[in-house]
């Protein structure tokens, strides 16, 4: 995968290696090749965002929770926001508590986004677990395992 060619001169050394760059929260990713190890651990990716929008979700929950407001579009109205969108992010208080763990220490996977959790998932957490740590690899420090 990798090329290196050494200078006619025979004091340069140049060192070619396949990689792409991806720009996550305008931060710059380097992705290795398919099957190529890393060489250094992952690290942790906080992902403010996620981690404001399940602050929101809690939040709003307990807010309904006790009685402070009696339907989405109160919390809508009173947050001056849509409603559907007060929906999609109370739902996130639905995800498997290991998931919220690994957003909130910054262990999800590279693609969990925002955008990927406001789509509808499963309500069953070993279904969440199975759909988005299914591309994980271990050595990635990704979700933990569901435990019995």
């Amino acid at each position: 995968m990798t090329e290196s060619r050494l200078s006619a001169d025979g004091r340069t050394l140049t060192v070619s290696v396949p990689m792409t760059f991806i720009k996550r929260g305008g931060r710059k990713l380097v992705i290795s090749p398919d099957g190529a190890p890393l060489w250094a651990p992952p690290r942790r990716r906080i992902d403010n965002a996620m981690i404001k929008a399940l602050a929101r979700a809690f939040r709003w929950r307990k807010l309904m929770e006790t009685g402070e407001y009696g339907t989405v579009e109160d919390i809508a109205a009173a947050e001056k926001i849509n409603a559907s969108y007060v929906s999609r992010v109370l739902r996130l208080t639905l995800l498997a508590p290991n998931i919220v763990e690994a957003i909130l220490d910054g262990r999800q996977p590279p693609t969990m986004t925002l955008a990927v959790l406001m789509r509808p998932f499963p309500v069953a957490w070993r279904e969440q677990l199975v759909q988005y740590a299914s591309n994980m690899k271990p050595s990635t420090g990704g979700l933990p395992h569901q435990t019995d």
